[in-house]
């Protein structure tokens, strides 16, 4: 008998945010991790495509004075989801592979934005590609491969 596995922050779930720059955005604020790491915004754009996004803070930097690349890949990670929102369908997910190429570096205070494409689906596996600018520069195409293993409450 197959059980659905324990979700750490099963009861969060997407906040309107109704202040500050992110006026018109959703955050997951009940997801302790993205909030410590971002915190990460997304919404649906006109063109009916999702984006993610976050502002790069000092915090969010290496020793070098640029993006930690684990912050990137982070926010990749994140991203896959909220570019998969519609084939999920409410499903929930795990991340099976994420691969990135960096391709510029982040600098404090540029907007960090995700946008990608579901490039197959239809089953419990989802499939997503995407591109990470700062500023309107890439900065990192990613793919990843989400595994859905349950549905929302």
């Amino acid at each position: 008998m197959s059980e659905e596995p324990t979700v750490i922050g099963a009861g969060s779930s997407l906040s309107d945010v109704d202040e500050g720059e992110w006026v018109g955005w959703q955050t997951w604020s009940g997801d302790a991790f993205e909030q410590r790491a971002g915190p990460f915004y997304e919404r649906r754009e006109e063109n009916g495509g999702m984006v993610s996004a976050f502002r790069a803070e000092k915090r969010h930097m290496n020793g070098a004075g640029f993006m930690h690349g684990g912050c990137l890949m982070t926010f990749a990670d994140s991203a896959l989801f909220t570019i998969a929102t519609d084939e999920m369908a409410g499903a929930r997910g795990v991340t099976l592979q994420l691969a990135g190429d960096f391709l510029s570096p982040v600098a404090v205070g540029q907007l960090v934005e995700a946008r990608g494409e579901v490039t197959r689906g239809g089953g419990k596996t989802v499939f997503v590609r995407g591109m990470i600018t700062a500023d309107g520069t890439p900065a990192l195409t990613f793919n990843g491969i989400i595994r859905k293993v349950g549905t929302r409450s």
